[in-house]
């Protein structure tokens, strides 16, 4: 949490932490999403950006939208029924229904670039307004509450994400959206765009100005955009390694890690994530590379 909380038990204030986390996941891996597309539109202003463009309406249908239904599902009635968060929780709601509306826009056939890098902006920028809201008010109103349990509801939400959708390998879901080791994620985020020789930017996440207790849950959801054989570059106020090994244990020798800038301010790292090839993951450039080294060139795989 960015503020200090007085949640009703310890529970509700994991779980405020823990929700708090997995919004910056969501708001990480929709900015690598968005970032890729303007990019994609920069570069080529009469064409349509078609695989980005797909990829993030798909991270919206898979992701994001089915999360702003649970939360109307599990968490906003219980909000609703306090006098001083109904107002606020109406136009919650509402801002649901612009986010569906942006997604709509986007998933068009035949879009207007430019009409297509507005909306995807326009979609970063309510989101990241939503979520800020949902954290700073919402949130801790309920946290504090004696006579509501925010584990519970959050609870709700991660059944009714579940049951919703069942059938995704790669759902992420509150209950377990902090970021732990071990939770898996999908290398294309359910959208693979992978096999194209198309060139593209390679988006750059800083993260100075992020939260401190967020930032690694962001990164790692920005990550979860990344797809094979692209990276990310990540900026931070210090080497991040704490960062990296925890992203090696969730996602064992996926990522390249290779330093653009080394301090004394400012640590720039480019974050690849290497091709998979049957069962193993090789690096783009070395079919035979083993895991990612933050402080060299990758070990030899055993053989």
């Amino acid at each position: 949490m960015s503020v200090l909380t007085l949640a009703s038990d310890p529970q509700d204030a994991q779980a405020l932490d823990d929700a708090e986390a997995h919004h910056a996941r969501l708001a990480g891996e929709l900015a690598v999403h968005v970032k890729t597309l303007l990019a994609a539109v920069d570069r080529d202003p009469d064409g349509d950006a078609a695989r980005p463009r797909t990829a993030l309406v798909s991270f919206c249908d898979r992701a994001l939208l089915p999360h702003a239904g649970a939360e109307e599902a599990a968490l906003y009635p219980a909000a609703r029924a306090m006098p001083e968060a109904r107002l606020l929780v109406e136009s919650l709601t509402g801002e649901h229904r612009r986010l569906t509306a942006l997604v709509d826009a986007l998933r068009s056939t035949a879009p207007d670039p430019v009409r297509t890098a507005a909306d995807a902006g326009a979609l970063q920028v309510l989101f990241e307004e939503h979520v800020a809201k949902e954290n700073g008010l919402v949130l801790p109103l309920l946290a504090m509450t004696p006579e509501v349990s925010l584990a519970e509801l959050l609870g709700h939400m991660h059944h009714a994400l579940t049951g919703a959708a069942s059938e995704d390998s790669g759902e992420d879901s509150e209950g377990s959206a902090s970021g732990e080791d071990g939770e898996e994620a999908g290398g294309c985020g359910g959208a693979c765009t992978c096999g194209g020789a198309e060139e593209t930017a390679e988006p750059e996440l800083d993260v100075r100005e992020i939260p401190h207790a967020l930032r690694h849950a962001t990164v790692l959801g920005a990550l979860d955009a990344v797809t094979e054989g692209t990276a990310m570059v990540l900026v931070a106020p210090h080497d991040p390694l704490p960062l990296l090994a925890q992203l090696e244990r969730r996602r064992p020798g996926a990522f390249a890690v290779e330093y653009l800038e080394r301090g004394p301010e400012t640590w720039r790292l480019r974050l690849r994530l290497r091709l998979r090839l049957g069962h193993r993951t090789a690096d783009a450039s070395d079919d035979s590379a083993g895991p990612a080294h933050p402080d060299g060139p990758a070990a030899p795989a055993d053989r």
